[in-house]
């Protein structure tokens, strides 16, 4: 794309003080074109942080005559306003009148936002898709109709309201209350001199972005943002709590029907009114039943989808700006990034009624990926300070729309300030909308494992439920970002100096415990409870420091917790960490079925000295690198409750003798093995630089597990053919009638441990593992990654 003022840089000034302004000011300082930003009155984000960037205060953002001024003697030649109440006041024509490019739209065409009675109005001269509707600047006769309209209505101030002079009343109590406060009351001031009263559209509500020339559209993907107060879209409705984006409710068809039935209609419609529209309209619409209806149009970027779009647009947002100005925006082909965005905001508490201001802000740093942009802050003495409103906004970009969020949340937890507020559910339509997509393409078949009492998706939804909560409690010194193998604490970002990072992990032993009891063998699930942790904390380069357990029961037997303890004692010497402590639990009907039962859980803390990379180093792995397995003891402690089945099934009792063995080893014996812990072998390799990511095969087998160490654009090419398969694995895929891919996502199929590696170091690193004992098969290679999977499992029918 070229530019058609070749060979003049940009001179931006940038009006408004809000987060769409930083997240402008910080997509527009990227571009090579740009030579400095001025920004009328800016906040504490543009203030500093931001080359090219500076904040202007002596001229006011409503002092029009003072912003040309200042423009012509700054030589500006691109004038970008943030907010719509410029707009709206007509501060286009002081910058068209004094020639300067302006990046937004007439007076005339700000109507389309000024009043929402004119743009209804609008709507229907040309057959533009929206809800019934009926204008009234009368209170009474509004108040009339109230009280026969035979639908859920929606109340809408007709002026300027910050994004919040949309009511939903539940009752017509409510309606006529809502009435009285915007025409009577004057809650909106002058806002609510005219109020649209339309009919209530069910449906998800979608946000499209547009530039426009006033001839073409270029659309920014679909986004949805999140207007009420609390979780659950509960409370009053304000700019915007938070957004994401694409919107996986928009289909490819469902966009391009409209841009054909609102967005192009629109921008002809304006233009054959003789108020063509130039700049950036947003569009917000309602996917109904019965297809997409327009909500509003408002004449800006939106906040907060500006925070949330422009970190996915690969084009030069300058350029984009110009071709609008000049009227050449037909030959701009504006590209994306692949991937989601989300942006979690952070208000002030009592927003959007009365809030505090003046308190200092906070701001540890964030992973890459992560961009936090100010709204209400300042920036005086080197302090930032909240200055009421929405303060300040995180946003994240990831492969996937549940990553995005999670780390989004993250970033959030890197900002601290008194009484902030944040929702923690942002995206929870898209997420539950994921899954009720992915269970209808499953089908309903459940798998041997669900029969078994044990959902491994059930799970892994969990997960995606909970991470922005557990997000939202980081500290510096942690994202507490959950999904990996160990949660890492940098003490040093803690204020440590100097110290490790530790990394901790726990874990149970799940119904392995049952075929404990049945044998009276409780020595050998103490080792599982061990190797269970201290395995997930040397995958990330740790050493593992100490252990504590909790054993938990109804009625305390000694001889019991005696051998269960032994057994965790053995574990902890092996691993190299001690028993520093614990918990006995004993509590009467917690298990009634049986005095002697019992469940534990454990948990280790490791750590990795200053100046060691943290494992898996994804920046290193590249197409090519070596997939090393590491053999298993057998079933290790996962996948029992469908072994557990799969036994019955086969009529055996846990004291017969095992098929598989070739001794006289009885089933719940050889079940019984305990977990290999992988310690000592692995941080040789790890001490000696020879590891690039490693992943402990547990809950979830390989398909599962190895995708947790690797980066989002490589995959895992796995050939089942290069490791014996154990004989108990062998016997339950039989007897359980087990297919492949389930067999796989369960159990680990004899590898316990693998590990990635550069082609150059393979023979080391299997030299020195195989030194300290290991089996070690070299299983596989990284590939770039071709679609959601990030492991494909080659050869499973010949191999098993």
């Amino acid at each position: 794309m070229l530019i058609a003022m070749e060979n003049e840089n940009l001179v931006i000034l940038l009006i408004g003080n809000g987060g769409r302004e930083h997240a402008l000011a910080w997509k527009l300082s990227q571009s090579p074109r740009v030579a400095h930003i001025f920004v009328v009155p800016g906040n504490g984000g543009t203030a500093q942080g931001l080359s090219k960037v500076m904040n202007i205060s002596h001229v006011k953002p409503d002092d029009y005559p003072g912003l040309v001024a200042f423009a012509r003697d700054h030589k500006v030649n691109l004038v970008v306003p943030g907010p719509e109440a410029p707009l709206v006041d007509g501060v286009e024509r002081y910058f068209r009148e004094a020639g300067i490019p302006f990046f937004g739209p007439s007076k005339a065409a700000a109507r389309m936002e000024g009043s929402k009675s004119f743009s209804k109005d609008f709507m229907v001269r040309h057959n533009i898709p929206t809800a019934n509707f009926r204008n009234f600047s009368d209170y009474e006769a509004a108040k009339e109709h109230l009280e026969v309209v035979p639908y859920k209505v929606v109340l809408k101030a007709s002026g300027l309201a910050g994004g919040k002079g949309v009511i939903l009343p539940s009752s017509k109590e409510e309606c006529q209350k809502a009435l009285k406060d915007i025409m009577i009351r004057k809650e909106f001031g002058a806002a609510g001199d005219e109020v649209v009263i339309e009919e209530y559209l069910e449906g998800e509500e979608l946000s499209f972005l547009s530039f426009s020339d006033g001839y073409a559209i270029r659309s920014l993907p679909p986004a949805q943002d999140h207007k009420q107060i609390f979780n659950n879209d509960e409370g009053p409705n304000t700019g915007g709590m938070g957004c994401y984006a694409p919107s996986d409710f928009a289909s490819q068809a469902l966009i391009a029907d409209v841009h054909k039935t609102i967005l192009q209609p629109t921008i002809d419609g304006m233009r054959n009114e003789g108020f063509p529209f130039v700049g950036m309209l947003f569009t917000g619409l309602m996917i109904t039943k019965d297809g997409p209806k327009t909500l509003e149009y408002n004449v800006r970027f939106g906040d907060p989808e500006t925070q949330t779009l422009l970190p996915l647009l690969k084009t030069d947002l300058s350029e984009i700006m110009i071709a609008c100005t000049e009227r050449w925006l037909s030959g701009v082909n504006i590209e994306v990034n692949v991937g989601y965005a989300a942006t979690v905001v952070a208000s002030a508490e009592g927003y959007p009624g009365k809030y505090k201001s003046g308190d200092i802000i906070e701001c540890a740093g964030t992973q890459p990926g992560t961009t936090v942009f100010h709204a209400g802050t300042s920036f005086e003495s080197g302090t930032i300070r909240s200055t009421g409103g929405r303060v300040i906004a995180a946003t994240s970009i990831a492969p996937t729309l549940e990553n995005a969020i999670a780390r989004a949340y993250s970033g959030m937890g890197s900002i601290k300030f008194s009484n902030m507020h944040f929702r923690t559910d942002i995206g929870h339509r898209a997420l539950k909308h994921a899954r009720i997509s992915s269970a209808d393409t499953l089908g309903c078949q459940p798998s041997a494992y669900d029969l078994a009492g044990v959902s491994i998706s059930s799970g892994n939804n969990l997960v995606k439920r909970i991470k922005p909560m557990v997000a939202a409690t980081a500290v510096p010194g942690t994202s507490a970002d959950i999904g990996g193998f160990g949660g890492v604490f940098d003490l040093e970002l803690a204020g440590y100096a100097g110290a490790p990072t530790l990394v901790s992990a726990n874990d149970g032993v799940g119904t392995k415990l049952m075929i404990a009891h049945v044998m009276n063998i409780h020595y050998t699930v103490g080792i599982d409870l061990v190797a269970m942790s201290v395995n997930d904390l040397v995958v990330q380069g740790a050493k593992p420091l100490f252990f504590l357990d909790c054993f938990t029961c109804s009625k305390l037997i000694v001889d019991i917790a005696a051998d269960f303890v032994k057994g965790v004692c053995t574990g902890c010497i092996e691993a190299g960490c001690s028993l520093i402590g614990g918990e006995t639990a004993e509590m009467p009907g917690l298990f009634p079925d049986d005095a002697s039962t019992y469940d534990v859980v454990g948990s280790a803390t490791g750590a990795i000295p200053r100046g060691q990379k943290i494992l898996p180093d994804t920046a290193s792995m590249k197409e090519g690198d070596i997939i090393l397995g590491l053999a298993s003891s057998g079933c290790h402690s996962n996948g029992f409750s469908l072994i557990r089945k799969i036994v019955e099934k086969a009529g055996l009792s846990y004291h017969d003798k095992a098929p598989w063995e070739s001794t006289e080893k009885s089933v719940g014996e050889s079940f019984l093995t305990p977990t290999k812990i992988y310690v000592n072998s692995v941080l040789k390799i790890v001490n000696n630089n020879l590891v690039k990511g490693m992943a402990h095969i547990t809950g979830g087998g390989l398909i599962e597990n190895i995708p947790r160490m690797l980066p989002d654009h490589l995959q895992a090419e796995v050939n089942c053919k290069t490791w014996p398969v154990p004989h108990v694995f062998k016997w339950l895929k039989d007897t359980g009638e087990l297919k492949n891919e389930e067999f796989a996502r369960v159990f680990n199929t004899g590898l316990g441990m693998v590990v990635a590696v550069a082609v150059e170091n393979v023979d080391e690193a299997v030299r020195q593992l195989e030194s300290a004992g290991e089996q070690v098969y070299v299983v596989g290679k990284l590939s770039k990654r071709e679609g959601d999977e990030g492991v494909v499992l080659l050869n499973m029918e010949q191999a098993w």
